[in-house]
């Protein structure tokens, strides 16, 4: 299979089907909704097909692509079986599902390079420091820090133009939680979107553009951008993002787990779901790959597995992003 980024209607005339049939189809029919990140969107997506496909129309199930947080909106107010995100649920999205009794079990399911990207024409910020990233995107640069010189006295005088994941993005919340040094703590002057297709377009437009999204966006429009190459701190090395460099615990402090979050009820008493993402995790590393993510190791997903097999409700994080967590580590956090 080859997976396209398009990111299509198809969903939505699917769900308005569902209104227009008769309603003992309705009652029959099994679904399985999953909302959320528009980073773990292409592997969901993916697995969503080839899952339809084996199950021969017997299951559908709808991806929505509301990002990260409008995704935990939804699936704390069990309208969704499964929320996609990319970054662990906040305090917040706890309290929310707690009080509506939603429990989740939650599955790192693939890493992300978040990709810092430029137009191919920039020529002069090959490389480019956490420093000056923060010097970019910190809430005091909010209108002061207009041009690229102000940022680095070797670059140009040429205006900034900054594209960005908007609020309800999972990867604006670790962005700017690396990056800045707490989440959602950004200038507000910036072209923000919760599709990354707009952020590519918007750099691949203008020569003076920098922007950042999940590394399968950039992966997927190389004739368009380019990446930077990070520097973590004074004196390390510039390193470019990739599967290696992500693997090899390189690639700081951008590298990231990705999720799912099953909601538990639905895992336990709706056959379709518990099949779902039995079928996600055995094809994750192979789809995972396809779509130009980054697969876990295999004795990671074997911890994956077990905990999922375990139904095991809970969250390895304390309600807030966390930079450089270690998978096994994480899954050991669920009492």
């Amino acid at each position: 299979m080859q997976f396209k980024f398009a990111k299509t209607l198809g969903v939505a005339a699917a769900v308005a089907g569902l209104y227009a049939a008769p309603a003992t189809v309705l009652a029959a029919e099994k679904i399985v909704k999953i909302d959320g990140s528009s980073t773990v969107y292409p592997i969901t997506e993916a697995v969503a097909e080839e899952f339809q496909i084996s199950k021969k129309g017997a299951v559908k199930v709808t991806v929505g692509i509301s990002g990260t947080g409008g995704g935990f909106k939804k699936f704390c107010r069990g309208e969704t079986d499964i929320s996609g995100a990319s970054r662990p649920i906040l305090q917040k999205e706890m309290d929310a599902c707690k009080e509506a009794g939603i429990q989740y079990i939650e599955l790192p399911v693939a890493y992300d390079a978040l990709t810092v990207v430029l137009n191919p024409k920039n020529d002069w910020a090959k490389n480019i420091t956490v420093a000056e990233l923060k010097k970019m995107w910190e809430p005091a640069a909010q209108g002061k820090v207009k041009t690229w010189k102000q940022v680095n006295a070797a670059w140009p005088d040429k205006p900034l133009k900054l594209f960005g994941a908007g609020a309800d993005s999972g990867t604006f919340d670790y962005f700017t939680e690396a990056i800045v040094g707490k989440a959602k703590s950004s200038r507000g002057d910036f072209t923000a979107s919760e599709d990354d297709n707009v952020l590519v377009q918007g750099v691949s437009q203008d020569v003076n553009a920098i922007g950042y999204f999940g590394y399968a966006y950039y992966e997927e429009n190389q004739d368009k951008l380019k990446a930077a190459a990070i520097v973590e701190k004074a004196g390390k090395p510039a390193v470019m993002p990739s599967p290696q460099t992500v693997m090899n615990g390189t690639y700081q402090p951008l590298s990231r787990p990705i999720f799912i979050y099953v909601n538990a009820t639905a895992a336990a008493f709706k056959p379709e779901v518990k099949e779902f993402v039995n079928f996600y995790l055995k094809n994750a590393p192979e789809l995972v790959k396809e779509v130009k993510y980054i697969p876990l190791p295999a004795n990671e997903y074997a911890a994956v597995n077990a905990h999922w097999k375990a139904l095991k409700p809970g969250t390895g994080f304390g309600g807030v992003p966390e930079v450089g967590v270690k998978i096994e580590e994480l899954l050991k956090r669920i009492k």
